[in-house]
């Protein structure tokens, strides 16, 4: 079993499925950034930078203690795509 360091900040990047450009539409971004705003305001991590782009983005993050990486990423990764998930099916259903 391999111990990961959460100390130090670590870079992270997230796609979407095909690379398609969900996060082009200003309310997308603003998921994913309410999104990191829950993960601050909840001791879960420190944020240093981030870019949102149309199809992917990044962060520089810092996994803060009690926590881990992977279950870090997947509530973030989880909660965002059920959020534009739920608007893409009230608001565009023929969205592929």
């Amino acid at each position: 079993m391999h111990t990961i360091i959460t100390e130090y900040p670590q870079f992270f990047t997230a796609t979407n499925l095909e690379w398609k450009k969900l996060l082009k539409l200003d309310k997308y971004k603003d998921i994913v950034i309410s999104s990191m705003i829950f993960l601050v305001k909840n001791k879960r991590v420190r944020i240093f930078s981030f870019v949102i782009m149309e199809n992917h983005i990044h962060l520089i993050w810092q996994i803060l203690p009690g926590h881990t990486p992977e279950a870090v990423q997947r509530d973030f990764l989880k909660y965002t795509a059920q959020r534009i998930k739920k608007d893409l099916l009230k608001n565009r259903p023929s969205y592929p």
